[in-house]
């Protein structure tokens, strides 16, 4: 297996850049390594570059996982991890946004702004 590509300028202006029209100012965003299983199949972990950023005690994750493959979560606690509901995105701008919608999705639920 060819290791996975290193995050790019590219790839981290589309992030910021996102978080910054969401939120209204500038977000910093780590980048950081992870080990995580490519399938389910796999017993083998595999290190994947990662950017990762917290707002209002969320914590947000994007893994990639291959050239234009991503995954992602947020969390509270390490016992509290949500999705999208989907698995890989192969496109950045899609995966950022839908994380950012289903997180504020959860949080209008949580206090009762949604219907659960």
């Amino acid at each position: 297996m060819k290791p996975i590509p290193a995050i790019t300028e590219s790839e981290l202006w589309i992030v910021n850049t996102t978080l910054r029209e969401r939120y209204g100012k500038a977000i910093e965003v780590e980048q950081a390594q992870a080990e995580i299983r490519l399938s389910q199949a796999e017993r083998e972990l595999t290190t994947c570059p990662i950017l990762y950023w917290e707002v209002d005690k969320c914590h947000f994750t994007i893994f990639k996982t291959a050239d234009r493959r991503y995954r992602c979560m947020f969390f509270y606690k390490l016992y509290q991890q949500y999705g999208t509901g989907r698995y890989e995105y192969d496109d950045l701008t899609e995966c950022v946004v839908s994380l950012l919608q289903v997180q504020a999705d959860y949080s209008a639920r949580e206090r009762g702004d949604l219907p659960n």
